[in-house]
Formats: structure tokens, C-alpha cells, sequence
């Protein structure tokens, strides 16, 4: 299974896939300014990008300090994989994938959110090793 992590003009690729995750969840089509919102991210080392297969899937993760274990907590931000390309495992490749990379990166925590009506989301996650934090609140401010 192919899964790389990508930068600079690889970039390109992830972006296309990122513009199909966001109108999957209703967002209108923006192939520039999601091309040029994952290259600003990716370049400031915001955020590590990963693609699977021929731009098939991809994932996003933040690195952020950790300041308890004086070590830092990956978050995967966004996991998607195009529905022509599903059930071939690409998305459990990308987890287990981004999972090493944390690992041999020195990370405290690998950890996500999602939405608690997508279960196939959830059911992948617990089978990657997940576990629900029923002890957390994930609170939002929207800020505009």
C-alpha cells in the first residue's frame, strides 16, 4: 500500500482530494484555495500531510506540544479516502502509517475526533486501536 508523505508540489495532489473531502461535507468547490491553504499550512509546519494510493486518500495531522509529558499529541484533522477508492484499505493504511510516524516522532498521543453519527468512521477507528475518551468534553468557540 502505497502511503508518502507529501510536500511541496506533491502538495497538489493532496489538495484535489482535500477540495473532494470538503464538498462531501457540503462545502462549496475551492481547488485554489484549498491548494493554496494546504501549502501554508503544510510550509509553516502546521500540519503534515499524507496520500494514499494515486491521490486517493489522504490525512492531516497537527503536531502540538504537550506540556504535562513535556512531549507533544498528534491530531489527525482530516482522514478521507475517494469512495471509488474505498474498502481497499487505504484509510486503515493511512492510520497505521501517521501511527509510526507518531511513534518514532516521540508523540505522547495519536488522537482524533469525529462525528458521532459516522459510525464506519467510528468502527475503522476502534479496529486501528481508538478508544472513546467518555471523560473528555470537546467544547467549540466559532470564531467567524
Amino acid at each position: 500500500m502505497d502511503v508518502r508523505r507529501v510536500s511541496g508540489t506533491d502538495l497538489d495532489g493532496a489538495a484535489r482530494v482535500l477540495d473532494e473531502y470538503r464538498q462531501h461535507y457540503g462545502a462549496n468547490p475551492a481547488p485554489e484555495a484549498v491548494a493554496a491553504w494546504l501549502h501554508e499550512q503544510a510550509e509553516s509546519g502546521r500540519l503534515k500531510v499524507w496520500l494514499a494510493g494515486d491521490a486517493d486518500g489522504v490525512c492531516t495531522v497537527a503536531v502540538v506540544p504537550a506540556a504535562l509529558t513535556l512531549r507533544t499529541v498528534w491530531l489527525i484533522r482530516d482522514l478521507y479516502v475517494r469512495p471509488a477508492a474505498r474498502r481497499r484499505g487505504l484509510a486503515r493504511a493511512l492510520l497505521a502509517t501517521v501511527e509510526e510516524q507518531a511513534r518514532a516522532n516521540g508523540a505522547h498521543r495519536l488522537s482524533l475526533q469525529t462525528e458521532t453519527a459516522n459510525t464506519r468512521a467510528l468502527d475503522l477507528y476502534a479496529t486501528s486501536g481508538f478508544t472513546a475518551l467518555t471523560e473528555v468534553t470537546v467544547m467549540d468557540d466559532v470564531l467567524g
